[in-house]
């Protein structure tokens, strides 16, 4: 009997065979513990009476939610990060490089195949270049930290499969808001959800990166992606036999198979307070805005600076109409100054940030009040994270986005 791709990753991690349901052992490859949990690792990791972790260059340590601090507490997760950090002689610490999910693949260290755990829930984010990545809590990154390992269920998979052409106006993160929508916020729950078919083969690694960032939406214990030239290019690496054969096999036993037609995708809106609460721009046109956000571990990336700033190009945002823009790390910043996207962005009267979580956690400039609405590129629009209860967060793609910033209304690209 095939396998799965999640399967294949953690029977290779594990040295046998395994199958949904089995109770596994893992050795992580990597574990990623970002800024706004460290004191609570930290004080667990002690608290264990750990000395020393397992493997210091194996642990990615990343402050992006509360840098540059705006409470007087936020700087206390910033200490704790540095002097675990060096009494650990733990070098993999970026303190203002940009956002963790970016990052890790970015920096390198996440490669196809690998088996990898961070303290934040997109973490499912790393499945994009075909690894297993999930989110845990702190008290189980305190054992990963001190052991190397932890348990875990295999999960079973839901294939998700697209072919097609997109229209021109789709992103991917049309696709995959129209997908949770489908699925619902609980319909994956510690499942992991594998993508393929043409319209996956021929999207670029960023637009994979963005899907994989929102599977945890749907309760995803991870998403993954089949490895191949585009992926072996952005991780700078040749894919060996073991990465090649990271595809799920015909006879795998999936728990449910999902197809779709690229055709019939169409701009959507993730509209508040629920990320499964999907509706077409269609039906949102007219609703005034307040505020444009783009950025954010789900499409902050050159691509989708560059896509807003397509549209906006010789052009501004409409009066009274605040856009934000915050590239997910400091090497797509230079890359988008380089090319002129930050020039047509700053010149359409975007506020350009410095690369970090931002208003996505509602940190660092942005928050809104009472009956305000924005329109962001980020990946939840819950209650309160941008602001008071009563802010309205309308979830889209950045072409979405920078149509509505021009038009002052929700429109579509």
């Amino acid at each position: 009997m095939g396998q799965t791709i999640v399967e294949k990753i953690i029977s290779h991690n594990v040295g046998r065979k395994v199958k949904p349901g089995d109770i596994v052992t893992v050795k992580a490859d990597y574990v990623m513990l970002d800024d706004i949990m460290m004191p609570f690792i930290v004080s667990k990791f002690n608290e264990m009476g750990f000395s020393k972790v397992w493997d210091p260059t194996k642990v990615v340590i990343i402050c992006d939610h509360m840098v540059p601090a705006s409470q007087t507490d936020d700087i206390r997760a910033y200490h704790i990060s540095c002097d675990f950090a060096s009494k650990q002689g733990i070098t993999n610490l970026h303190t203002s490089d940009g956002i963790c999910h970016q990052l890790m693949t970015e920096a390198g260290y996440v490669k196809p195949g690998h088996v990898v755990f961070g303290t934040d829930s997109h973490t499912t984010t790393y499945g994009s270049v075909g690894a297993f990545s999930t989110g845990i809590g702190y008290t189980e990154m305190a054992a990963i930290l001190g052991t190397g390992e932890v348990w875990m269920r295999v999960p079973s998979t839901i294939k998700i499969n697209i072919n097609g052409t997109l229209a021109p106006n789709v992103m991917s993160k049309d696709v995959i808001l129209k997908i949770i929508g489908d699925l619902t916020a609980a319909g994956a729950t510690y499942k992991s959800l594998e993508f393929c078919g043409d319209t996956i083969d021929s999207m670029s690694q960023s637009s994979r990166t963005t899907m994989a960032n929102m599977a945890i939406e749907a309760g995803a214990k991870c998403a993954v992606f089949t490895p191949d030239t585009k992926t072996a290019l952005y991780c700078d690496i040749e894919l060996d036999d073991f990465q090649s054969s990271l595809v799920g096999d015909e006879d795998a036993v999936y728990e449910t198979v999902l197809n779709y037609k690229a055709e019939d995708f169409v701009p959507v809106m993730a509209v508040p307070s629920n990320v499964d609460h999907i509706v077409p721009i269609s039906e949102l046109k007219g609703i005034k805005v307040n505020q444009v956000f783009l950025g954010s571990c789900t499409n902050g990336r050159l691509e989708d600076l560059m896509e807003a700033a397509a549209i906006l190009n010789g052009k501004h945002v409409a009066p009274y109409v605040k856009l934000i823009v915050t590239p997910a790390s400091r090497k797509i910043y230079m890359e988008a100054m380089e090319n002129g996207t930050i020039n047509v962005l700053s010149k359409a009267g975007a506020i350009i940030t410095h690369p970090s979580c931002g208003l996505c956690c509602g940190r660092t400039g942005g928050i809104l009040t009472d009956d305000e609405v924005v329109v962001a590129t980020n990946n939840r629009n819950f209650l309160g994270r941008m602001g008071t209860s009563k802010v309205k967060i309308y979830l889209a793609s950045p072409k979405s986005a920078a149509a509505t910033a021009l038009a002052g209304v929700i429109t579509e690209a």
